[in-house]
């Protein structure tokens, strides 16, 4: 690589960085991506890549850049680390703590690191009290939504419907179970979109270029059967036959 290059990449990297600070993540993306074309074994500039994708939310090519970095430097701490914000940031917190974990493997009592364990930690434990907690706050809700039924069928109700104890119960019962599996499947959806953070983005243009391509295949193929009228059709008859 010639100083001009290396230059040029120094310069990419520090216009990154300064758009980075004045918070423009768009044009610092695009500077870090001129200059890992002209570098593509630069490992700093991928990790740089991450963090500002991290900023713009786009998780998944933020992870892709985090293992990026780690694979050209598996001995550097801001790999790992990077990868551990992105899992962070897409609430994989177990996975996270794993790769904190390997981050102060290679830097031990770094107290960024530890801070950042201690704050996943607390969120990972956080997570587990909303699985247990909600679907039974969902089930009192019901219990309560029972009750208010059970009581304005008996008040303003002539002749009221719930008149067994058993079938207040049942109602009751019925409808806290009702409240715990909504509640259940609200935090199953929200795991699904949690899930769905790190996945690649629809690829629009990709779509399209399919589609012309099929439409252009059935145009050719169209073309290799030309339709003839009837009268067309006779009229090459004719011209075979003779």
């Amino acid at each position: 690589m010639t100083t001009e290059i290396e230059d040029k990449i120094q310069k990419l990297k520090q216009q990154g960085n300064d758009c980075f600070h004045q918070q423009k993540y768009a044009e610092a993306m695009f500077h870090y991506t001129h200059a890992i074309k002209l570098d593509p074994k630069n490992h700093s500039l991928y990790s740089n890549r991450s963090y500002v994708f991290l900023k713009l939310q786009q998780y998944h090519f933020a992870m892709d850049d985090a293992l990026m970095t780690i694979n050209l430097k598996p001995d550097w701490i801001k790999g790992y680390y990077r990868k551990a914000e992105v899992e962070f940031h897409t609430f994989r917190f177990n996975e996270a703590l794993k790769s904190y974990e390997q981050a102060l493997q290679l830097q031990p009592n770094d107290p960024d690191i530890l801070k950042a364990i201690n704050r996943t930690s607390r969120s990972l434990i956080k997570d587990q009290r909303a699985d247990q907690q909600i679907p039974w706050l969902g089930a009192g809700i019901g219990i309560i939504l029972g009750v208010i039924v059970v009581i304005a069928d008996y008040v303003f109700t002539n002749k009221p419907t719930l008149t067994h104890p058993l079938l207040m119960a049942l109602l009751t019962i019925s409808i806290a179970m009702l409240g715990f599996a909504i509640a259940k499947g609200f935090r199953y959806f929200v795991k699904c979109q949690r899930k769905s953070l790190l996945e690649p983005p629809i690829d629009l243009m990709n779509d399209n270029n399919q589609a012309n391509d099929k439409e252009s295949n059935n145009e050719k193929t169209t073309d290799k059967h030309p339709k003839y009228s009837k009268a067309q059709a006779r009229q090459r008859f004719k011209k075979g036959k003779t």
